[in-house]
């Protein structure tokens, strides 16, 4: 979306009070301390997947896997700070090799594709210990850095665009045909972003209580695929259902996206 003068919303815009680095940075520390007190949770919930796979419980497992892997998708507006570690962790299965066969695949996708083709214990086994690894790393590596401030505005977007390339289309499932259910844990994220924003966009951005209901429609309509812990699958939607869900998400998108503009910093007039 082009941002104009017509807007009210330019950078050149004088009816728009500019924000500043003093405005960004309670927004960053504010985020970054939710996000330090997710990853003991996503430890925690790792973990059972671990005793899990050691007690051969692979329906378990495969619960226990959703769960964390939904905690981590929660994340989004964090992942430039985690560096490569977010690749160790979430990497993408490649588009030219079964994702169970492919040796350089780690993390939560590598773990989904062992369970879901019935890998043998030893394989899983061997994956989860190297994503508890990750993850402890990440948890050490993770207290002693800090978010730019400026990202938080423009992930406020970029994760629901993320979500329409890489989950709509099914190219990060590796078995557990569980993109929607991703999709619902990228809009907690992006929730999370702009409800920290709130503040300095109400007097700002004449549309956030559109981008509010935007989200929160989304969300609803995303946990009507949830069925007791079991979700569709992208290729069981209707025609009406994907088309409703595209039209939601496209909307979304469009309605977050001057927020990073809104919220790029600036040095105030004198």
């Amino acid at each position: 979306m082009t941002i104009g003068a017509a807007s009210g919303i330019s950078g050149t815009t004088p009816a728009v009070r500019p924000v500043t680095q003093a405005d960004l940075i309670p927004v960053a520390k504010a985020y970054q301390a939710w996000v330090a007190g997710r990853l003991p949770v996503l430890r925690s919930q790792v973990g059972v997947l671990a005793s899990d796979v050691a007690a051969g419980d692979t329906a378990k497992a495969k619960a226990d896997w959703l769960t964390a892997h939904l905690t981590y998708e929660t994340l989004g507006a964090a992942y430039d700070a985690f560096g490569d570690l977010d690749s160790a962790i979430n990497a993408a299965p490649a588009s030219d090799v079964p994702a169970a066969q492919d040796t350089n695949l780690t993390g939560f996708h590598k773990i989904e594709a062992l369970l879901w083709s019935g890998a043998p214990a030893p394989a899983s086994q061997a994956a989860v210990a190297g994503l508890l690894h990750a993850v402890d790393q990440l948890i050490t590596q993770f207290a002693t850095v800090d978010i730019d401030p400026n990202i938080i505005a423009l992930r406020a977007h970029e994760i629901v665009e993320n979500a329409i390339q890489f989950e709509l289309n099914g190219t990060t499932d590796a078995g557990s045909h569980s993109n929607l259910a991703t999709i619902g844990a990228n809009l907690v994220g992006a929730n999370e972003t702009l409800n920290l924003l709130s503040a300095l966009l109400v007097n700002r951005y004449p549309k956030l209580s559109s981008a509010k209901a935007a989200l929160t429609a989304a969300q609803r309509l995303v946990t009507g695929f949830d069925h007791a812990g079991t979700w569709t699958p992208l290729d069981e939607l209707t025609r009406a259902q994907r088309e409703t869900l595209d039209a939601q998400l496209e909307n979304l998108v469009e309605l977050l996206a001057p927020i990073a503009a809104i919220c790029d910093e600036r040095v105030a007039s004198q």
